[in-house]
């Protein structure tokens, strides 16, 4: 949810939320608000770091170190959860097409009620904190973020009915947000990606708008505030960078030097996450670099061999079912 590129000042304003991390020793003067959100602000960014690399298990160990010093924050809630989206996705979805997300292994994992039970937390703690008129525009962004990561996963789950749904709550619960204050940039992913894909998918629309309310869309709208995420958001930029390289790798786009370009500067941020070294090959692959992409399934292939890790093992089968999916009947070495 973040990059490994320098963040802004205005990071300093989203710890303002953070909450104090107990009782002064004795004798000694408080830590000034400013440093503990400072220390806040790192603590948010070693974590954030660690999950765009594609580390999950480790980013969430860092993320508790934020619940436990402000536990009524949903920020660190908010973002375990999208770890736990992440640990999702590795285990269940497409790792290889850029342009889609749906499910190849299994309908559930082992985190599937963890996952739904931080949601649920988050929307209590962003809820209460929203009714007692603090920070208002910061927790109906957190309460935004809970409903688009609960779309997130029914979405890739293929419920199109409970992701138009979570859907619908994100955007209302975003544009508040946003029109509190136009300048929460990691708000806009949220509603550009609604945008977007409430504009492309007709035929869901078609089923579901009338029955739930549904808002329209518009796509090119969507494209723009996902891009203003990318290039000025704070929680999100890495996220955002993500979905938009996936956008331009669809169909219906078709801008696959673009997706490229974005997904090669993930792979720079964040060297050590083998998803986008594999996203990368798949790109030069459609864009006739069939052997620059080989190399680089066999490069991600080769570093995660003997790998422990949940990330690392799926990058590893991923890698070497993009190489049989280009070599259908030769044999494996592996």
């Amino acid at each position: 949810m973040t990059s490994a590129r320098k963040r802004p000042a205005c990071w300093l304003a989203l710890m303002l939320l953070l909450g104090t991390c107990g009782w002064a020793e004795a004798g000694a003067p408080a830590p000034a608000p400013q440093e503990k959100q400072a220390a806040e602000f790192e603590t948010a960014r070693r974590g954030l770091d660690a999950l765009m690399n594609g580390e999950p298990g480790a980013a969430i160990q860092i993320f508790h170190d934020i619940q436990a010093k402000d536990p009524e924050s949903p920020l660190g809630d908010l973002l375990e959860a999208d770890a736990l989206w992440w640990k999702i996705y590795y285990a269940t979805g497409n790792l290889i097409n850029p342009d889609v997300f749906d499910v190849v292994n299994s309908d559930t994992t082992p985190y599937d009620a963890q996952f739904d039970g931080l949601i649920n937390t988050v929307i209590r703690k962003a809820q209460a904190r929203i009714g007692a008129g603090q920070d208002v525009a910061r927790n109906e962004l957190y309460l935004g973020m809970a409903y688009g990561l609960e779309a997130r996963l029914t979405g890739m789950r293929g419920d199109d009915l409970a992701t138009a749904r979570a859907g619908k709550k994100m955007r209302a619960t975003l544009l508040d947000a946003i029109a509190k204050d136009p300048n929460l940039n990691d708000a806009y992913l949220g509603v550009g990606i609604y945008n977007y894909f409430v504009d492309t998918l007709p035929a869901i629309v078609k089923l579901i708008r009338w029955f739930i309310g549904l808002p329209g869309g518009s796509r090119e709208e969507g494209l723009r505030q996902i891009e203003r995420t990318a290039t000025r958001g704070d929680l999100a930029r890495g996220e955002a960078e993500f979905y938009l390289a996936k956008d331009y790798s669809r169909p219906y786009e078709h801008q696959y030097q673009k997706s490229l370009d974005l997904f090669q500067q993930l792979a720079r941020e964040y060297p050590r996450n083998g998803l986008w070294k594999i996203l990368t090959g798949s790109l030069e692959i459609r864009l006739g670099h069939t052997a620059e992409g080989e190399a680089l399934y066999r490069q991600v292939l080769k570093e995660t061999a003997g790998e422990k890790s949940e990330a690392g093992r799926a990058f590893h089968r991923a890698a070497l079912k993009a190489l049989q999916e280009q070599h259908p009947g030769e044999q494996s070495s592996d």
